[in-house]
């Protein structure tokens, strides 16, 4: 009867974790819209608050909504400066002098080889707005905004080799010119000078803006990052998402601002202040579900006759940790830090090393998992020599163990302290056998990370079926691997690998001592089937590091098993024990039951 109260129990507790994990997931951390819609503001020529924040106000004052245009229309001017580098193409608005028009060359929607390349920066009032602008703020003077038509003063398209510089006049005695420069990976440097032929001096603060919709942005969660972002000297700040900028209002960072932008999980755009030049950074709404990142310089007076530049970076790009590396490297304080690695950093970090070490080497990312999960085993074996000899001492005294049990049945506070004695006469460490346990905790997690974050794992492919090891296995049993057309709920799609995980951890727990207690011994043998439903919907890169873990544990078991035969035959002894135990339980009942039906 205890028995299948404990099996009753154990189930129940496994369908709460397996229908509590989905609930949980679904209601707290939801999957963002594939194509949201947006409704975008119009913004007209920028003014400086006495406060120092940039303001962008519509014609009547106030923020007005305009219907979403497509973005081939908006992009259908045949008098844009064409960007052609060599992992970026898009083009510059003349209009305003935007940046609004990017695509990422070397990365795609899907994993398909005919999918569209990933677009970044799209322009104002379509679905997908995200752009940058650089500007002039200032009182009584005419300066350039979102309207003024810039006119091309050198060079035709923008390339690593080809500068283009925009200049406008205001008719009063200043001259503006936007200077654009590209590399060969996703920074561009925005040159901003300002000329006074005039008579007087005059206050001018540059500032630059990155405009984006919330809309189109990657999930946030309790663990990655997906929002404002800027660094300072206090380090990378990832405290705001969009809604308590709109909640807070405008936040103000104040000077000291070293770059400052929006980030998702893969992509980033960042204003990078000029070296030695002080700098304020702000995040507002911009209305609706559109937001802003300002970086604004502290005000310069040009004289009569003299010319002030300040440059900016714009990063507008993929996260790729040896790019971000390399810019932090030039001087880019902290722009490592941009992937939001998080409190396993210490460890995520090195594991990424050696993952792309493994890479290089292999050529394939999933063998590189299964290389890394080797090396992994092989750094916790001296720690899984030690849970072994433990779990050998316990056995050892378990006679002695149960003789205690027996004596201080009625008396826990009595029984607690002999076993304690036990243990220090016998040199036994009951918990040694769950350092590893604690020990991969950590580990998994980092890996987790870094499959999540690293946009280096983003489709890339295994064999067979794997297309994708950052994505779920698309096989899954319900739908036939694929053969009936409909996607199963997340904790309904188990995939091969994992029923491939399950069975894997299914027959470590056999190998593993029984457990002396019954409900303990139930719970481990449902324990892998209930983990197979919780890390399904998780990445397929995840799996196949925990399925090639457990197979490396069977081995490791074996091995260690064959160098500590007492635990071995203890163990094959106790499950004798317990089966004849169960057949005599079985033939009592059925005992019970004849002479009850005599």
């Amino acid at each position: 009867m205890d028995n299948q109260r404990n099996l009753i129990i154990a189930v129940v507790l496994s369908a709460v974790l397996l229908f509590g994990w989905d609930f949980a997931m679904r209601t707290y951390y939801p999957e963002a819209e594939e194509t949201p819609a947006n409704m975008a503001s119009r913004e007209d020529a920028p003014s400086l608050r006495a406060d120092g924040v940039i303001d962008v106000p519509a014609a009547d004052g106030a923020t007005e909504t305009i219907p979403a245009i497509d973005v081939g229309t908006a992009l259908a001017s045949a008098d844009r400066i064409v960007i052609d580098a060599p992992e970026i193409h898009g083009s510059i608005n003349p209009i305003g002098a935007r940046i609004d028009d990017i695509d990422l060359k070397t990365h795609r929607q899907t994993v398909e080889e005919d999918s569209a390349n990933i677009r970044l920066f799209s322009p104002a009032g379509t679905d997908m707005q995200h752009f940058a602008q650089f500007g002039w703020v200032g009182e009584g003077v005419s300066l350039p905004g979102a309207t003024t038509s810039w006119q091309v003063i050198d060079g035709e398209r923008l390339t690593q080799e080809t500068p283009v510089t925009l200049g406008w006049d205001n008719g009063a005695g200043l001259r503006f010119a936007l200077r654009y420069e590209i590399d060969e990976h996703y920074m561009l440097t925005v040159t901003q000078s300002v000329a006074n032929a005039g008579d007087g001096t005059v206050a001018l603060r540059p500032y630059a803006f990155v405009n984006r919709t919330s809309a189109t942005a990657s999930a946030s969660t309790w663990n990655v990052h997906s929002g404002p972002i800027a660094a300072s000297g206090e380090g990378v700040n990832f405290d705001w998402d969009y809604d308590e900028v709109s909640e807070e209002g405008p936040v103000e960072l104040g000077g000291g601002t070293d770059w400052i932008g929006f980030t998702d999980i893969y992509w980033l755009s960042a204003l990078i202040a000029e070296e030695g030049q002080p700098a304020s950074g702000t995040f507002r709404s911009a209305g609706g579900e559109n937001y802003r990142a300002d970086l604004i310089y502290d005000p310069v007076n040009v004289g009569a006759g003299e010319t002030i530049t300040r440059s900016t970076r714009l990063f507008a790009g993929a996260k790729e940790s040896a790019v971000l590396d390399m810019y932090q490297a030039q001087g880019v304080e902290k722009f490592g830090l941009a992937i939001d690695w998080g409190w396993f950093r210490w460890i995520a970090w090195p594991m990424w090393q050696v993952l792309i070490f493994l890479f290089n080497l292999v050529g394939n990312f999933g063998l590189a998992i299964i290389g890394l999960t080797f090396i992994i085993r092989l750094f916790l074996f001296p720690i899984a020599q030690k849970q072994f000899t433990s779990m050998a001492q316990m056995r050892a005294v378990q006679p002695k163990m149960k003789a205690l049990q027996e004596r201080y049945k009625d008396d826990k506070p009595e029984l607690q302290q002999q076993m304690a004695k036990l243990y220090k006469e016998e040199k036994v460490n009951p918990l040694a056998g769950c350092l590893p346990i604690f020990i991969q905790i950590p580990i998994f997690f980092a890996l987790y990370k870094v499959l999540l974050l690293a946009i280096e794992m983003r489709h890339e492919p295994f064999y067979g079926w794997l297309r994708d090891l950052s994505a779920p296995d698309p096989a899954t049993v319900l739908n036939l691997f694929g053969l009936l057309p409909f996607d199963p709920p997340g904790f309904l799609a188990i995939g091969v690998l994992a029923v491939m995980l399950g069975f894997t951890m299914w027959l470590q727990f056999k190998l593993n001592p029984a457990a002396m207690d019954p409900m303990q011994q139930q719970i481990f043998m449902i324990m892998p089937w209930v983990l197979m439903f919780v890390m399904a919907p998780f990445a397929a890169g995840l799996l196949l590091y925990w399925i090639s873990n457990n197979v490396l544990t069977l081995a490791q078991q074996k091995y260690l098993y064959s160098k500590n035969p007492q635990l071995k035959a203890q163990m094959e002894k106790d499950r004798e024990e317990k089966s004849r135990a169960a057949e005599r339980e079985k033939a009592e009942k059925a005992e019970n039951a004849g002479k009850s039906e005599g």
